[in-house]
Formats: C-alpha cells, structure tokens, sequence
C-alpha cells in the first residue's frame, strides 16, 4: 500500500465522509447500540466511515464494473436478500469487481463485492444468491468489528492501515504492495485478526441460509456452491486456491452442516430469472480479449438450439463486435417475445441508433421509459445516447429526475455533470462534479467545484445560497489537515486572481 493510499485513508477517516447530498453524515450522529462490547473499539457509525473510505479507494482502483444492467440486477437480489435479515440499523451497498478470481467479500458498513469469476462460476441463481446471503451475515451480525474486538490492542488507525491494504488486493494490486501495506500496519499478523473466524463463517451459513428461505431462493443453494468450491481445492498445498477458498475455507464439515440445515425448510425447485442469465452473459461478453472471441463462444450451438438468455449474449456479443445488423434483429425478435424485459430494450434502442434509424431508436427507448419510469440502466444508457444525439437537455431532465429518486454512483453522478454541462447549465454541472467528488472522498476537491461555481457571473441568488450551504456542511466534515490545504488553495488561487 503506497504512502498516497494511507494518507488518503487516513484523510477519509477523519472525522466522517461524505456521500452524496441527500443523506450525507446520517450515520455519523446516529447514536450506536448500547450493551455491544464491539462498540467498544469499532462502533457502527465508525463502521460505516471506514467502509466509505474503503470503497472510494476501491472506486479509484478503476476495477468497480460499471455496467448499470449488470449493477441494477446484483442490488436487486442483494436487496432481496437483506431485507429478510436486517435489523433496520445497516445499509447495504452491492458492487461487481472485474475480476476473473472466484471470489466475495463484506468490507465495513455493509458494503458487498462479487467478483466477476464468482458470477460466473455459479451454475444457478440460488448459489449466487448462496454467496450474498453469507456476505450480508457477516456485516448484519457486525464480524469485523467482533473480530477487532477480540484483540483489545488493534487501534482504528492500524486497522484503517490494515483494511487499506485488503483494498490494494481487492483492486488488483500485487502482493508485493498488498504485503507492504500490511508490515505498515503491524505485519502480517494483523491480518489472522480481521479474518472471520470459523464460529462466524458458520454464523454466516445459519443466518444467510434462512435468509434464503425467506427470499424465496432455495436454502441448499448455499451448500450447493460450496460442492462447487470444494472441488476447485488443491490436492497440493502448493498450487493456488481459487480466492473463495482463501478467505472463505470450505471443510467437508462445513458442507455437510450447510446440508443439514437446509433440510429443515422446504426444498424449492426454483428457475433462474431472466436478469441472472442477462447479467452473467454481459459479464461472459466483457471477459473475452476480442469482441470476435465472445461472438465465437456465443456461436458455440446453433441459434434455433439456444435459450433466450443465450441468444441474448449471442446479440450483446454481434453489438460489441459492431454487427449491428444482426444484433438488431435479435433484439426485435426478443422484446416481440417478451417485452417484459427491459435489457432487450436497451439493445434494441442502442443498435437501432447504431445503425443510424435515430427516430426509431429514440421511439424505442421512449416507449420503454413510459412502460418502466425511473430504471436505472434504462435512463442510463438512453442519457448517454441522448447525448450523443444532441440532445441534452432531454438528457439532463431524465438523468435529473432518476438522481432524485434513486440514489446514484459516481459514475451517474459524472454523467449528468456532463449532460447539464452540454446543455449549457455550467453551474449545476459544477454542482454534480463537486457531488461526484464527495463521492470519491475527496472533500477538497469537491468544495473547489463549488467555489468554481460561485465565481459564475451568471449565478442565480437562489443557487448561491445553495452552493454556499454545501460548502459550510462540508467544511464541518474536513480534518484540521484538509481545512489547512483547502485555505492554501484558497490563497493560491486569490493570489493569480490579483496578479491578473
């Protein structure tokens, strides 16, 4: 872990992070549990601020998939999923890594990775759904603060360094850097403290295994995929684990117990949903070097042979490999089928406009917002078309009206930073680029935007206000060291201002 990354972390933490404007600092004045010894050394409010640091760096990283199609469904199911066990006090955040590893991890404050390899190494959607339920018990029954707790001696700082360096790992980074970052923060041994131990891994099956009972998915799903894992086990120690295995161990024990439990619920012969096999066939489509190789393995059967879902990579892959032609006409024979499924949609629209038929792919995306208002793949990828076309100020309005009532990522944040900026809404646009980089975590960066907005001679009084509201909230979240930069760059910038 570099010295950039530590500061930075360290920066986060201090004394909260912000998010985005709607709910910005909630957590950090809600009061934790009493009775909790975990409280002791990590409380829920600190989870939280340690999870957001966390997640800016990841973000940074560049490896968060930002396919909104493939966003919308894992939220969805992990949503599904959390709803039947949370308490009322965790929120929950789920996020694709680009990441051949089979592997999924829970960071602090209910923060939820997947790794592309661990979607597509499940064979159905209630091992998918086996996974998330597991990762959502560990942040609802609060194990790394348990585990923290166990060692009374690990101060937040060196967890903060700690945690850091798992980042680096998550990112992609080499081990070189990951095992750098841990001798900074008392060495390797201090990594043994945050893993979860077998009591809580076996806490996390009981829990997440009713979990998804409740959800409707079936409750051997669970134990399922850890048939699936054990099989992938080394027969020598020297070869390398899939990352699952590492951070999860998978025991014939544990397998076993997972059975046993489920057998107390009905066992349920449930079907995938379309959104499972839409989600893992764009992940398939990105994974390939070339777009040529993903149409290859798309063409693998003969089309009357395959399912819709595969037809559906098959028409992804030609629209990648710029046979727009080909796609389209799968597209149209997929939403003339089904036209309950919005994905098809979105590659109907998107390869008519390709093929240059504006109004007709401007019809077909219309026609879907007023059947499915406020989806967010769906305003998403009409906005940056929308933008393409010319047309920002529809765009910004659509994007606007979806920001409001959705909660965005940065990515979206950034999009419609670009669309009021090109439909000639230069203060607003500066607005959601200050916005975006709350979201990052950086608190310097995002008040200089709003500053830049304030110098606008075309400012409106009721935007001023605005923006010089938002700079004094966030300024009560600054640590005494980005106030001190946050002045300098104030100064620096008085002083061109003169000189000129």
């Amino acid at each position: 872990m570099t010295i950039t990354l530590r500061k930075r972390l360290l920066a986060l933490l201090a004394p909260a992070v912000l998010v985005y404007a709607s709910g910005a600092g909630a957590d950090d004045i809600k009061l934790p549990d009493m009775g909790s010894p975990a409280d002791a050394v990590l409380s829920k409010s600190e989870e939280n601020r340690f999870g957001r640091a966390i997640m800016a760096e990841i973000r940074r990283s560049g490896q968060v998939v930002e396919d909104p199609v493939v966003n919308e469904y894992i939220n969805e199911i992990g949503h599904r999923l959390a709803a039947q066990v949370n308490d009322g006090d965790h929120s929950f955040e789920f996020f694709v890594i680009k990441d051949e590893r089979i592997n999924a991890f829970a960071l602090p404050g209910g923060y939820i990775g997947v790794h592309t390899g661990l979607l597509e190494a499940t064979r159905n959607e209630d091992e998918l759904a086996g996974v998330l339920a597991h990762e959502i018990a560990h942040v609802t029954q609060r194990h790394i603060a348990r585990s923290i707790h166990a060692n009374q001696r690990q101060s937040l700082v060196s967890t903060a360094l700690m945690l850091g360096a798992l980042v680096a790992g998550v990112a992609g980074a080499g081990s070189d850097v990951v095992q750098a970052g841990m001798a900074v923060s008392q060495g390797t041994a201090v990594q043994s403290q945050i893993n979860f131990t077998r009591s809580h891994e076996y806490e996390a099956d009981r829990i997440g295994i009713a979990a998804l009972n409740d959800a409707g998915f079936d409750p051997h799903g669970m134990a399922s995929f850890f048939e699936v894992m054990a099989r992938l086990q080394p027969a020598s120690p020297e070869l390398r684990a899939p990352e699952f295995l590492r951070t999860h161990p998978v025991t014939t024990a544990r397998i076993a117990e997972a059975s046993s439990r489920a057998q107390a619920y009905p066992r349920r012969m449930s079907s995938d949903s379309i959104g499972y096999g839409i989600a893992r066939a764009r992940t398939a489509v990105e994974r390939f070097g070339t777009p040529d190789a993903a149409v290859a393995y798309f063409e693998r059967r003969d089309y009357d042979k395959q399912t819709d879902v595969e037809r559906y990579g098959r028409a992804f892959a030609y629209q990648r490999a710029g046979r727009s032609l080909e796609a389209n006409r799968i597209f149209q024979e997929l939403v003339d089928k089904n036209p309950a499924v919005i994905a098809y949609y979105i590659g109907l629209g998107e390869t008519q406009i390709d093929l240059e038929d504006y109004a007709a792919g401007s019809a077909t995306f219309e026609r879907a917002v007023e059947l499915f208002p406020r989806n967010v793949p769906l305003i998403i990828e009409y906005g940056e078309h929308l933008l393409r076309l010319g047309q920002a100020e529809r765009a910004h309005q659509l994007l606007l009206d979806l920001m409001n009532n959705v909660p965005p990522t940065p990515e979206q944040v950034r999009l419609i930073a670009r669309a009021a900026n090109e439909a000639g809404d230069a203060a607003e646009s500066l607005y959601y680029m200050s916005e975006y980089q709350l979201m990052t975590g950086d608190l310097v960066g995002g008040i200089r935007y709003l500053q830049r907005a304030l110098a606008l001679p075309e400012l409106q009084e009721i935007q001023r206000i605005r923006f010089e509201a938002r700079i004094n909230f966030i300024r009560d979240y600054m640590s005494e060291e980005q106030l001190r930069q946050m002045q300098s760059a104030t100064r620096a910038q008085s002083l061109v201002s003169n000189a000129n």
